[in-house]
């Protein structure tokens, strides 16, 4: 380094040193930052060679940049030292301040390490001051928070001798100084990672959002988002044309209301179960014509990371087609494919469905009155004698009074018993089942053909239908076989609704241009729990064979 003893030399070493820390401060990357720290020490130093070993993320330390010669930076400039042995140099050097100091006659021990260097053997020095080329002299670079950025290595100072109080000084103070520029330059290098990051990520998400729009305005089926909690729960946000054509409103118009606005009454439970927890369901919703619309609902909650669900993503599919079909499929598997009447089984379990399996009390015999369980057939329709009191086919257990017993305590708790009217007393009600068996319907068959009989059977459904509440049911048990379920009748109502019946079916049909008779044999019986339905359809059909045999051929006949 220059003469201590020449203050104007230690001036004109200060103002380079000031200029290499300005040039410190213009590099615009890393990368330039490293070289610029290199070559400050060559050019405001006086160092011949100067190298910048940073630390790298997995902390060993890679040569960085290197000035002042070709040759070694073409050795050096790439390789890497490990941790260990840059921390066994700087543990074996001699403090110098902050500096490391290592003389040759140390040195020699460093030989085999795998720290890159571009030392080459010297003769021994003249003089004690006198550098030597193996000699080491090393500044580590720390951060503000003390954490070691990397070590300049120096050599060949250009006046030939280990530097002084003054040269060590300069080289301590460019180390924290570079130190310093390297910390910024790795923040600016981080941050520009950074915004180009959050760039591309705000390039994929508009990208994305351009792609949500497109997928959402142009899907073929309805897609609506709908909004989560507020005041505003449950609003429709926004809709797509194909909703918008689907239910036959304008997206302003949507968007003013929610789809419990627009679900049918029976399905709104379902709605919002689904829009709770999400998931898919089978409902109804309105259309601006008033007409309800089946479709299927996928909801999709869509929630943001910090504040939680945000808005519903919904799916509408028209499924009226596929509604349409499954409720015909279920139609033909439950009703008559001749007449559409309800068929033997949909038949079997509506009866089923009002029975259980425990009677209600039976009362003694004080309790029951005239026409009870055991009363003789004193229950017939006059003079037409259809029978309702046959010992053994009608005592399901009663009460006296008619009407409907509670629960028994423990059981059926949502059941409500059906029980049979225990007298005539009008005010007693009960599920009547009648039995109808059409008289002189197979020689129609046997006479003119199966297609005749089957227009008959068709026009006896209807009148049955007819003649009935429409909360009743009429059924095709089979063949000429019909059953009719009225609930809510006393013994004198089923009877005369028997008679009516009968004689709704007798008035001629007309098939294809000819007049036939048919008679009809009807079999009373009360539905009551403690029965099956089987028992109970027995019961009615003994009871019609009883009132067929009571009446003569002569009467039955018809056709």
């Amino acid at each position: 380094m220059e003469a201590e003893s020449e203050p104007y030399v230690r001036l004109a070493t200060l103002r380079r040193l000031h200029q290499s820390m300005a040039d410190l401060n213009t590099a615009r990357s890393l990368a330039d930052t490293l070289q610029t720290v290199a070559d400050g020490i060559v050019k405001g130093l006086d160092f011949e060679l100067a190298a910048v070993n940073l630390v790298k993320p997995d902390g060993d330390l890679v040569v960085a940049a290197v000035a002042g010669s070709e040759g070694a930076e073409a050795m050096m400039a790439g390789r890497t030292g490990s941790r260990a042995a840059w921390e066994r140099r700087l543990a074996l050097g001699e403090r110098w301040g902050e500096l490391r100091f290592i003389p040759y006659t140390e040195a020699w021990v460093l030989t085999d390490d795998d720290v890159p260097q571009w030392h080459t053997a010297g003769p021994a020095p003249r003089y004690a001051d006198e550098w030597h080329p193996m000699d080491l002299l090393m500044a580590p670079m720390h951060s503000s928070d003390g954490e070691l950025l990397g070590v300049i290595s120096v050599d060949k100072p250009r006046n030939g001798r280990r530097p002084g109080a003054w040269g060590r000084e300069a080289l301590q103070m460019y180390a924290f100084q570079a130190g310093i520029a390297i910390s910024n330059a790795r923040l600016r290098a981080n941050m520009q990672r950074a915004l180009v990051r959050l760039e591309r990520e705000q390039q994929a998400l508009r990208a994305s959002e351009e792609s949500f729009r497109q997928a959402f305005e142009y899907a073929p089926s309805g897609m609506a988002v709908t909004e989560l909690g507020g005041d505003q729960h449950g609003r429709l946000v926004r809709t797509n044309d194909a909703l918008c054509r689907l239910l036959g409103r304008p997206a302003a118009a949507l968007r003013r209301c929610s789809f419990s606005d627009l679900v049918h009454p029976e399905d709104l439970a379902t709605l919002l179960r689904t829009s709770a927890e999400g998931g898919r369901a089978e409902l109804r919703l309105a259309r601006r014509d008033g007409s309800f619309l089946w479709v299927s609902l996928r909801n999709s909650v869509v929630a943001d990371a910090t504040d939680g669900p945000r808005f519903l993503l919904t799916h509408v599919e028209d499924i009226e087609e596929r509604k349409r079909h499954e409720l015909q499929l279920a139609h033909r598997a439950s009703h008559d494919s001749l007449t559409g009447l309800p068929n033997s089984a949909e038949l079997r379990a509506r009866l089923g469905a009002r029975l259980c399996d425990k009677p209600a009390p039976v009362p003694d015999a004080a309790q029951m009155g005239p026409g009870g369980a055991g009363g003789a057939l004193d229950g017939g329709f006059g003079s037409d004698g259809f029978g309702t009191g046959v010992p053994g086919l009608d005592g399901f257990g009663l009460d006296g009074f008619g009407g409907v017993l509670p629960a028994p305590a423990g059981g059926y708790e949502h059941h409500v018993h059906t029980v049979p009217p225990a007298s005539d007393d009008p005010s007693e009600k009960g599920l009547a089942v009648l039995f109808c068996d059409l008289d002189g319907f197979k020689s129609i068959n046997d006479r003119f053909g199966h297609h005749c009989g089957d227009a008959v059977l068709i026009e006896v459904a209807r009148r049955l239908s007819s003649g009935v509440r429409d909360n009743d049911t009429v059924a095709r048990l089979g063949g000429d076989e019909f059953v009719v379920l009225a609930d809510g009748l006393c013994r004198g109502d089923a009877a005369d609704l028997a008679v009516r019946l009968r004689n709704a079916i007798i008035p001629p049909i007309r098939v294809e241009g000819r007049a036939v008779r048919v008679g009809a044999s009807f079999g009373i019986s009360w539905a009551g729990c403690g029965m099956s339905a089987e028992e109970v359809l027995h019961s009615a059909d003994q009871r019609m064979y009883v009132e067929k045999r009571s009446r003569s051929k002569a009467h039955r006949r018809a056709g």
